[in-house]
């Protein structure tokens, strides 16, 4: 007997014997369950950016221009040294008319969003930092960013981050990027 005649007996065996244990309705329910359970999978580990209060301001409620005015979240959002911007690849929103938190004026926020972890040097804790994409208007192209801590292959686009996010809004152009701190990281290394 070749290999395929030998491989067409084992599966006709098995298959016979599957359908003598099971029944139809019972194989599809498993399947179908299967099928809607890995089809959400991508979607557990992205935060979504629609979320609000995740930034405070300092206890000043004021920032300056080149500092946040925090002495617990130290540095210069203009600046690619800034902690939060571990992970971030792309324009800052915060030369482009906006923030580390908002986007600029005429541009929309994507609610889907890379993720990374980023050390804060005031408290020497990691944070969640969200990368949101603000799309819509002129790309800005100043204060061009690109840092890799913990950025992972293409095959897992969550932890990606050099895929433009700018799903679910009006445009698909992109303008700059924002690093929003969601909280302190569970396990923090």
């Amino acid at each position: 007997m070749n290999r395929v005649k030998r491989f067409d007996v084992m599966t006709e065996r098995l298959s016979r014997a599957l359908a003598g244990r099971t029944s139809r309705r019972g194989l599809l329910n498993i399947v179908g369950g299967v099928l809607v359970g890995t089809s959400g999978l991508p979607l557990l580990p992205v935060a979504r950016g629609s979320d609000k209060g995740a930034d405070t301001p300092g206890p000043s409620g004021t920032h300056s221009e080149h500092s946040t005015g925090n002495p617990q979240d130290p540095g210069d959002p203009t600046s690619c040294d800034y902690w939060r911007y571990c992970a971030i690849d792309g324009a800052l929103c915060s030369c482009c008319g906006g923030s580390v938190n908002s986007c600029p004026p005429g541009t929309e926020m994507s609610p889907v969003t890379w993720i990374g972890t980023c050390r804060n040097p005031a408290d020497d804790r990691h944070y969640i930092i969200s990368y949101n994409d603000c799309c819509g208007g002129a790309a800005c192209g100043r204060c061009g960013c690109h840092k890799n801590e913990g950025d992972r292959p293409i095959v897992r686009p969550q932890n990606n981050n050099e895929i433009t996010w700018c799903f679910g809004t009006q445009s698909q152009a992109y303008s700059c990027s924002t690093a929003r701190n969601l909280g302190v990281a569970l396990n923090d290394a």
